[in-house]
């Protein structure tokens, strides 16, 4: 069996409200599914492919400071 799982995931998403797909953003963080760690790849693929430079560069501003922040 070969699942597209971009066409899946986007398929799945695209109905539903700003408030839905933060609330099983939130719930998906909270619960620390692993098994829905691929669907966060194609959100981020989404995010990714329809930034502009700048936003780019911030997003990526943002994860490396979180990997190299300093525990107190």
């Amino acid at each position: 069996m070969n699942i597209d799982i971009r066409t899946h995931i986007k398929e799945n998403f695209k109905n539903m409200s700003l408030d839905d797909i933060k609330e099983s953003i939130l719930e998906t963080i909270s619960d620390s599914d692993e098994i829905v760690l691929p669907g966060f790849g194609v959100f981020f693929e989404l995010l990714w492919n329809n930034s502009s430079d700048d936003e780019k560069d911030r997003v990526v501003s943002i994860i490396y400071n979180s990997l190299n922040k300093k525990s107190n």
